[in-house]
């Protein structure tokens, strides 16, 4: 609506349905992930994936950047996947989804195929295989059952082949414990000293009021959601209960490590709630800012899981996610002409891009969108729209003091 006061033009919000929201975050994840899942299908990711790199970048881009994009991507689209086919707009897109992503991931890990993956040169595959091993925990009926023989015992030995390097000294621990986690998950061998490593490492590195430090000393960014709530709560959940009984390690009681993480990842999931500004921005601050809505990984795996706290309401979360996103994607200025995702944060800002950047490194973003695995008659969709935390505040509603709380 559009009012005149003072002969000056204002825009009113106009609040949106619970079922407009879905519409559109389905809309933007498919306008960020179609180009990785379409052209790996068709084998022509190599071909048509630009190569942007970030100052001074390292590594051969050839040799990672492709299985970046692939892992990432697939990683915030598996809960989506995972939800029952049905014939609705939306069901016919996920369908299409799963025939190109059962379709492309075949070929990435067929040696014959020109878009055959490299698993097995440079560090920075173990990165990504780690989300590519997530993705299938997350959607094992859509991702990973459906495969057939051949190319599953090729992941297998593609993510075994991640043993004889090692990475950071931090964060990139808990990528080497999910992929053994998952060949755990799977009936495979899997090494028992990288899961324990992992595990014990967070642990010493947890740090107070939902905060881990990433290796040995804080580092003020969004690694704790990009990687570390999320990834330590799906490595434990499958630890608990796949294939069959308790993961264990002398000392380690996973079941009660899993509701320890669990309770970090709700606090976490208050802050970057809080963090969201009344106008749906958030700040731009600490390494990787070019990964974009992977920022409320955390925020949204824990609305997934049904584990908001009670003062938090699903409505609230769901209402601020779809301004973030309307900011930051509307738009087409972090797209190119083709409709790859550029550097940057919010538009081609290629100074604000990391030395370990590519294009690949982008599609982490759609970690952001956990909550499309919630189906369309949950609750988080269906509530009234409601303002979040910084919202309220700013225009003198209630709001609960926040006061740290150690888990």
């Amino acid at each position: 609506m559009v009012l005149l006061l003072l002969g000056v033009t204002i825009v009113s919000a106009q609040k949106t349905t619970g079922a407009q929201d879905r519409g559109y975050w389905v809309k933007t994840l498919h306008k960020i992930a179609w180009p990785v899942v379409d052209n790996l299908s068709r084998e022509t990711l190599r071909q048509n994936m630009p190569l942007e790199q970030g100052p001074q970048y390292y590594m051969d881009a050839k040799k990672v950047t492709y299985l970046e994009a692939v892992g990432r991507c697939v990683a915030g689209l598996a809960p989506w996947l995972e939800l029952p086919d049905d014939d609705t707009e939306e069901g016919q897109l996920r369908k299409k989804y799963k025939a190109a992503l059962l379709k492309g991931l075949t070929h990435a890990v067929n040696p014959a195929s020109k878009d055959y993956l490299n698993f097995r040169e440079e560090n920075q595959p173990i990165v990504d295989a780690s989300y590519l091993a997530q993705a299938f925990m997350r959607a094992p009926k859509a991702l990973w059952e459906p495969l057939d023989a051949v190319t599953k015992q090729r992941y297998v030995e593609e993510f075994k082949s991640q043993r004889n390097r090692s990475g950071a000294y931090n964060n990139w621990l808990l990528f080497s414990g999910i992929i053994e986690g998952f060949l755990r998950s799977v009936g495979e061998e899997f090494d028992p000293a990288r899961v324990d490593f992992a595990l014990n490492k967070m642990k010493e590195w947890y740090t107070g009021d939902s905060w881990y430090t990433d290796g040995a000393k804080f580092s003020m960014d969004y690694y704790n959601s990009y990687v570390i709530h999320s990834m330590l709560v799906d490595l434990l959940e499958t630890l608990n209960t796949k294939p069959t009984g308790k993961y264990r390690q002398k000392g380690y009681n996973t079941t009660e490590a899993y509701e320890q993480a669990l309770q970090r990842m709700i606090r976490h999931a208050e802050f970057l709630e809080r963090i969201i500004s009344p106008e749906g921005t958030y700040p731009a601050f600490g390494r990787s800012v070019t990964y974009r809505t992977a920022a409320f990984q955390a925020l949204g795996h824990t609305a997934l899981l049904h584990k908001l706290p009670e003062w938090v309401n699903p409505a609230q979360v769901r209402c601020a996610l779809t301004k973030v996103f309307y900011n930051m994607y509307d738009g087409n200025q972090n797209f190119d002409a083709k409709g790859w995702l550029v550097l940057g944060f919010n538009g081609h800002q290629p100074m604000m891009a990391d030395q370990y950047t590519s294009t690949g490194s982008l599609y982490i973003a759609t970690l952001g969108f956990l909550p499309l695995g919630l189906p369309a008659n949950d609750p988080f969709w269906t509530a009234p729209a409601a303002d979040w935390t910084a919202k309220k505040a700013w225009s003198g509603q209630p709001v609960k003091k926040d006061y740290k709380v150690e888990y």
